[in-house]
């Protein structure tokens, strides 16, 4: 892996501890977990067990209390793994979910979930997406309505990832008439009036459980509230920052183990006399995918900077998700065209990440969607 300019000797220990736990408790069993549809708990315990669930979170919390580049080095060296459901299990867990109550949780709720969610013992859910809004979060229909010191939610999420075993949810709901009136609410599983619905089959990411929720009057008490009533809106938006340079990691991370498999492949495979490697085609091919992916790795690193600058950041990682959604399509196609038909057989890891690419352009924002969030600001 080609270093950044910002790393730290902290950051290359990071990076070898997630590569060690990788080897050892991700890649050798994942292929099962594909097949049961979820990422075992007791893996994410185990993460836990090493400090790496919380790596942002203060550390009376059993969190690190590390930086924004730190993080992004902790979602790189975990997408380095070619089991994408693997990894948006840990990052909606980490990055997507979690941080709600990280930045809005008042010290009660903190003391009460954090321990739980950075010892991997309680795994988190983001609940936003309806089945009429989607990177509309303003559209949503979902309700709370207050009934003295309980809130009571009704409506229906979808493609929620973590949805069918989390153990907290963090659910966005209407709680006024204004477009962006909208608050979060912190939902147990095992709560009256909340179901899990169906567990969605996906095309890619297939050992990342993802589920329907279903608000029947869901009564929740009033604590459960996070930060202020009808600010969830302004909430979902600054967490979105964290999420999509998550997810633009994980891009990354696609595209560099699809050219690590392309580049070893093409050395081996004898076709017309030679090895692959020895056409020029092929050669140039895969050089310039490694040069768009290391411009992009560049981008990735200068947003997480500027997050630890304190800048606004919106712009940037508007197009940074819209840049890097778009590349590990193409990257991974290319590489996969390398592998010829072995490269459209499922258990190949390069089958894998080409089918675990697709989703990038769409979730957490689509490319058009950042596109147009990015023009804005022009």
């Amino acid at each position: 892996m080609n270093h950044s300019i910002h790393d730290t000797p902290e950051h290359e220990l990071l990076r070898e501890q997630i590569a060690r736990f990788l080897a050892r408790e991700v890649e050798p069993y994942a292929e099962a977990w594909e097949r049961q549809g979820m990422v075992p708990r007791e893996v994410l315990r185990k993460m836990g067990d090493a400090g790496l669930l919380g790596l942002v979170y203060a550390p009376e919390h059993g969190g690190g209390g590390a930086d924004a580049m730190t993080n992004l080095v902790f979602a790189e060296g975990l997408s380095q793994s070619t089991f994408g459901g693997f990894i948006v299990t840990v990052l909606v867990h980490t990055d997507m979910a979690s941080p709600h109550l990280h930045h809005a949780g008042n010290p009660a709720q903190q003391a009460r979930w954090m321990p739980g969610i950075t010892s991997g013992h309680t795994i988190t859910a983001v609940a936003v997406t309806e089945p009429g809004a989607g990177s509309d979060v303003a559209g949503m229909r979902a309700t709370a309505r207050r009934d003295g010191d309980e809130w009571v939610i009704n409506g229906n999420k979808l493609f929620i990832t973590n949805g069918v075993h989390a153990d907290l949810y963090f659910v966005a709901a209407r709680t006024g008439t204004a477009r962006h009136e909208i608050s979060i609410f912190a939902v147990e599983k095992g709560t009256p009036g909340f179901t899990v619905g169906r567990q969605l089959e996906k095309t890619g990411w297939l050992c990342s459980d993802t589920a329907e929720l279903h608000f029947d009057n869901c009564r929740v008490r009033a604590a459960h509230l996070l930060g202020e009533e009808g600010k969830g809106f302004y909430a979902v938006m600054k967490n979105f920052q964290t999420e999509r340079i998550a997810l633009g990691a994980m891009a990354v991370g696609h595209c560099t183990q699809a050219l690590k498999l392309a580049v070893e492949h093409a050395r081996t495979r004898q076709a017309f006399g030679g090895t692959l490697w020895d056409k020029q085609a092929v050669r140039q091919k895969l050089a310039m995918l490694d040069a768009k992916t290391r411009a992009a790795r560049a981008y990735l690193y200068h947003c997480a900077w500027r997050v630890t600058q304190g800048h606004d950041i919106v712009q940037d990682v508007s197009l940074l998700k819209a840049l890097t959604g778009e590349l590990v399509n193409e990257v991974t196609l290319g590489c996969q065209q390398v592998h010829g038909g072995m490269g459209y057989m499922r258990g190949m890891a390069i089958e894998r990440l080409w089918r675990d690419a697709r989703i990038l352009a769409i979730g957490g924002g689509a490319t058009e969607v950042m596109l147009d969030e990015a023009a804005k600001r022009y």
